[in-house]
């Protein structure tokens, strides 16, 4: 449901409402939940299309990204391969985010408890340097997030392979055959792909990228739902890493067409640069909470990090007590929001450049200390001031993954704007990324609308660009309980909290955990995002308190899987906020 249906029902449902609205206002500003007044959420758990397996479960944004997952699984793959196939089989079905000319990270639970994380992030070019994103003394958002100068060195085939060279089973090129052919043949645009296709045929049409024209619309026109698109150029690309792993997108003849179109329109990567690109296998977060394993992503990603610390900093509150999704329970979660995501502009970066203090930002201590700074009724005020500094909404797609022994894997992968920057590399037919976007503009700005100038997370050479992504894996007793992730740029972090307290907290299934309304705060700006279905009453008691509260739009597409500790059945939810998404068990 859109907003504008939500304030329809606002409407029908008249004066009552208004008068319940005020009553929720008296009872929400001493923490007292108002769920009897609710408003219309945007969406309910009868809205989730959620399946069911014991041998294998999928959840991605896509159908057909998802059967050929669950066929790997049916296949004696485990979850890894399945994992691979379902990531280039996105890079065909769902290009606005599914990629193989951007980057992510995977984490990897196994069965006997172990796990592990792989950084697959682009790096920044040897060409790199902190002021690049300056023009004329003035720092320049244009050259910082489109163009080929925002591009990063790709890295996604890089760290499929080398997740398969680790952890996979079955052969490689049967993994990658059917994106291949996924390619080759086409397939059928829903009406959610025909429209996305739609505006990057205009985006392309504005920035005169013939070759994305070409490659996603037919001859300049949009493609229309129903038509089949058929992508013969991107089909030879995957062909070539088919046959020759990375070595055939980071030397040869898809190299040699990434480095001729970065010529082409001044970027800054070259074929040494893809040469010299590695993935890397790194120690994931770990943190627990109410006797709950949590488990996610390390640096370059702040999202591991910044989950656990605003766990930590809830875990010493009754947040059950004061009503899910109340004016109470919401001024805490928030709190929480802004004080890590301070920490995250004044510490996270890539951890090969600079010292990460992760044990630090991750202990008891430090959320004893933040908690103690959170006044229970009254908004805290963010500014630049707060870093100790002088004079850091993307495209992103998420799927989670178990396999019959209960291998569990999640991987968020991304391009960073929808369709990244719009450019296809001519002759190879993928779109690549606009990550450098995730470096901070220049040093020294930090602005209150939300710009970011802290030292480490700056463009360097070979850096990694910080990132939200946050694929995240939660355990109980040595069990395997749920794994969960979201798309959604900066909002990713909460999201993935607001799942893990909806799951441990409120107890909620599966389907009501994804299908909650979400809010967002990232300490600059200083406001809260709102998705539609929180009370009115409840906004304004927020406001009462100091806070900020704006619509947000839709935040997230989260894919999770939940394992019924009973009987060991998989319970896969696509977010209702993504029709094209699907589980797919077997």
């Amino acid at each position: 449901m859109h907003l504008l249906d939500v304030r329809a029902g606002f409407r029908l449902v008249g004066a009552w409402l208004l008068v319940a609205a005020s009553s929720a206002l008296l009872f929400c500003a001493v923490g007292v939940s108002a769920q009897a007044v609710r408003a219309v959420p945007a969406y309910t758990r009868d809205s989730v299309p959620s399946a069911s397996s014991r041998n294998g479960m999928v959840v991605s944004a896509s159908a057909l990204a998802s059967a050929v997952g669950r066929d790997v699984l049916a296949a004696g793959g485990n979850a890894v391969d399945a994992a691979i196939a379902t990531g280039f089989a996105l890079a065909v079905t769902s290009p606005r985010a599914g990629n193989i000319g951007g980057g992510g990270f995977m984490l990897i639970r196994f069965p006997d408890g172990r796990s592990t994380a792989l950084d697959f992030r682009e790096r920044a070019p040897q060409g790199a340097f902190p002021e690049m994103f300056v023009r004329q003394g003035t720092y320049d958002p244009d050259l910082h997030h489109q163009g080929h100068r925002s591009v990063g060195v790709p890295g996604t085939v890089a760290g499929l392979d080398k997740a398969h060279r680790l952890y996979g089973n079955l052969p490689w090129e049967r993994l990658v055959y059917p994106a291949v052919r996924l390619a080759e043949d086409g397939f059928e645009l829903t009406e959610g792909q025909a429209r996305s296709l739609a505006r990057l045929t205009e985006r392309a049409r504005r920035r005169g990228y013939d070759a994305t024209l070409r490659a996603y619309s037919r001859d300049g026109a949009p493609y229309l739902p129903g038509e089949v698109h058929r992508q013969r150029d991107l089909a030879r690309t995957l062909g070539r890493v088919m046959l020759g792993r990375s070595d055939g997108f980071y030397r040869g003849e898809t190299a040699r067409l990434i480095g001729e179109e970065m010529r082409r329109g001044g970027g800054l990567i070259t074929e040494v640069d893809l040469a010299r690109y590695t993935a890397r296998e790194r120690t994931p977060i770990r943190g627990f909470y109410r006797g709950f394993e949590v488990i996610s992503m390390p640096p370059p990603s702040s999202g591991g990090v910044a989950l656990v610390e605003m766990l930590n900093i809830l875990e010493g509150f009754d947040l059950v007590s004061f009503g899910h999704n109340s004016s109470r329970y919401l001024h805490f979660l928030v709190e929480a929001m802004r004080r890590a995501f301070r920490d995250r502009a004044r510490f996270l970066a890539d951890p090969d450049v600079v010292d990460v203090p992760v044990q630090r930002l991750t202990s008891a201590q430090h959320a004893f200390e933040l908690r103690s700074t959170i006044h229970p009724l009254r908004a805290s005020v963010s500014s630049p001031n707060d870093v100790i500094e002088a004079p850091g909404n993307g495209e992103t797609t998420h799927f989670s993954i178990v396999d019959r022994d209960g291998m569990a894997v999640a991987v968020t992968y991304t391009l960073e704007a929808s369709f990244g920057s719009a450019i296809t590399v001519a002759g190879a037919g993928f779109i690549l990324n606009n990550e450098m976007g995730d470096f901070n503009g220049r040093p020294g700005l930090t602005e209150e609308s939300g710009l970011v100038g802290t030292t480490p997370n700056l463009a360097r050479p070979g850096q990694r660009m910080l990132s939200s992504m946050t694929p995240t894996i939660l355990a109980r007793n040595g069990g395997l309980v749920a794994v969960l992730g979201t798309p959604g740029g900066r909002t990713i972090i909460n999201t993935v909290l607001q799942l893990v307290l909806n799951l441990v907290d409120f107890e909620m299934d599966a389907e009501t955990a994804v299908a909650e309304p979400r809010v967002h705060h990232q300490w600059l700006p200083d406001v809260v995002e709102s998705e539609p279905g929180l009370l009115q009453g409840t906004v304004t008691a927020l406001e009462e308190m100091g806070h900020r509260v704006v619509d947000g739009g839709t935040q997230g597409r989260a894919n999770i899987i939940v394992v019924n500790p009973a009987g060991g059945q998989l319970t896969g939810v696509p977010d209702p906020r993504n029709p094209d998404a699907a589980a797919a068990g077997h």
